[in-house]
């Protein structure tokens, strides 16, 4: 069974160690009883899908795609009719290739709110080593 200690599973949540901490206090988040605190695996995992489950309201919208991260615009480069827009969504760094128009309709610039959608065919999994 995999456990992470309080700051990994912070990093893997995006929040401070302080709000784990919290939730753990808060019996938010099971932890396994070792010394120092950690989370179970599972429970983390089941945690994070609450976590993105609220982050957005679907009812909206209609969509196919399930992937759906929410964070902030750090960096907008127009160049020409095209645009690189990079979104900060936790400890993901999403960057998307679009339209200048797109990026002037949506008004997006450093500090804004983005959902960034991805619908993909192929996905790779990769776990550590051990």
């Amino acid at each position: 069974m995999s456990a992470y200690r309080v700051s990994e599973a912070a990093r893997l949540l995006g929040v401070s160690d302080d709000t784990v901490r919290r939730w753990v206090d808060a019996g938010t988040l099971p932890t396994t009883g070792a010394t120092p605190t950690e989370i179970p695996g599972a429970a983390l995992a089941a945690h994070a899908a609450d976590l993105a489950r609220t982050a957005h309201d679907p009812a909206d919208r209609l969509s196919s795609a399930r992937n759906r991260l929410t964070g902030l615009v750090t960096r907008v480069q127009v160049d020409g009719v095209m645009a690189q827009v990079d979104i900060q969504a936790g400890p993901h760094r999403i960057v998307s290739l679009m339209s200048a128009e797109a990026v002037r309709d949506l008004a997006l610039e450093p500090g804004s709110l983005a959902v960034a959608v991805v619908k993909a065919t192929t996905v790779i999994v990769e776990a550590p080593k051990g």
